[in-house]
Formats: C-alpha cells, structure tokens, sequence
C-alpha cells in the first residue's frame, strides 16, 4: 500500500461493505489518491474498528450480514462525529433521510462511479478539517436570551443548558444565528455550511432544520428561532441581545 500524499495525510478511511470486489475497487481508487484504505464486512467488525483505529471517515453500506448500516451509524454516533458516507442500492429518498436523520454526511447509491465517491470524500474531509478555521471569529457570542452560541468553543446552550448538537447541526445554527433576520435560501445554506463542492441536494437543510429544531424544542407552526419562508428557505428571528 502507498504512503499518503502529504496533500491528503488524513488518516484511513474504513470501508464497511460485505463484497470483497466493492471493496477493493473503492480502495484501488483511494489509493490513487494517497489514502489509506481498511476494511470491515460487517457491523460489529466495523464498530470494533473505529473504536480502535479512530478513522478519518466511513463509507457505509446498509445492508451488511449481521446489523445493518443505520444500526451501525447510530452507535457510532453516540460518542463520535467522524464523516460518514452511506451507500444504498435504493434509488428512493427513504434511505438518505433516514441515513442523514442518524447523522451521515452524505449517500452514495449504487452502482456508483468510484472517482464520484473519492470526489466525496475528499470534499468532506476537506470541508470538515477547514470549517473551523474558515468561519471562527475571536470572542463572538451570538446572546438570543434563552438562547446562546460561542462559535470559538463550537457551544450552544438553551435555558443554561448544553445543547449535544452534531457537527452540521451546529455549521448550520451558527450560520443562521450570524445574520438574524436574513432569509437564506436552501442552496446557500449549502454552499455556506455544506461548501461548493457538495454533491447532495436541498432536502439535506430540511432535514438538518428538523432535527435542529426538535434540539431547540422549537414549535415549526410557531417558531421562536427558525422560521420557514415558504417557496425560499430558512431565516433565523431577530430577537439578538447584547452581549
């Protein structure tokens, strides 16, 4: 196997997919591209893996021997926010929702071309390593009353209390919460959060809104932070308190 282009040092990535021919196709292609390719063909190898090796992110079949991927999304993401990639054999939308509802990043459906599925990961591990960096601003506090974001700690809190919020969860709060009263529409909360070079589509922001509003235990019909605007996108209220 090749040593990772220093471009790329990012870790292994865990392939997690009972077909031995998948499998080493993804990985030759990995390999092209510097990375560090393992693999696991059932659940319960693959949950042992990441809580040995810590990988730099996950491609995910559903269907596996023994639990299937959501099963195995969803103790991963007890306790870990490592990018995850669905692959499903399903063309409907019920699979991605339920994947990105656990917490994955992003869906494959299969057959795939595998330079689209490196693309992906690529563009995740990218976005998921500059993100920080990027959108950070030293000593912000967004103050809503109940409500109050520290982005230089990646912190929410509702009522003094810690909100568990996944890593787009938060992107995504954050990125509303910063202008108050500005209607974004749904293609650039994707730009803005889930970067140009996203390969998912619009209906990723209703369901990160979703879940972010359950956290906020926030009302949809009437909201006290996030509202829908019909036919546009999403805006955050203007009820701002000084800091």
């Amino acid at each position: 196997m090749r040593e990772p282009h220093p471009g790329l040092a990012k870790g292994e990535i865990l392939i997690v997919e009972d077909e031995p021919n998948i499998v080493r196709l993804i990985s030759i292609y990995l390999e092209r591209e510097g990375f560090e390719p393992t693999s696991a063909a059932t659940g319960s190898e693959a949950l042992a893996r990441v809580a040995s090796h810590k990988p730099a992110l996950i491609i995910l079949d559903i269907m596996l021997p023994d639990i299937d991927g959501w099963e195995v999304c969803r103790e991963i993401r007890r306790d870990s926010n490592v990018p995850i990639i669905m692959l499903t054999a399903r063309e409907g939308d019920e699979d991605k929702i339920v994947g990105l509802e656990l917490g994955a990043d992003d869906y494959v459906t299969k057959p795939f071309v595998p330079r689209e599925l490196v693309a992906r990961v690529k563009a995740i591990l990218r976005r998921s390593s500059k993100y920080p960096e990027e959108r950070s601003s030293q000593g912000e506090i967004l103050d809503f009353g109940e409500l109050r974001i520290e982005p230089d700690r990646r912190e929410a809190w509702l009522h003094g209390e810690s909100i568990q919020l996944r890593a787009k969860e938060y992107d995504l709060l954050t990125e509303l919460a910063r202008r108050p009263g500005f209607v974004f529409t749904r293609e650039q909360l994707l730009q803005n959060v889930w970067g140009y070079d996203y390969f998912g589509d619009s209906g990723t922001i209703d369901v990160h809104v979703r879940r972010l509003r359950a956290k906020l235990k926030d009302d949809s019909s009437n909201p006290r932070f996030i509202e829908t605007v019909w036919g546009v996108g999403y805006r955050f209220k203007d009820v701002r308190q000084p800091s």
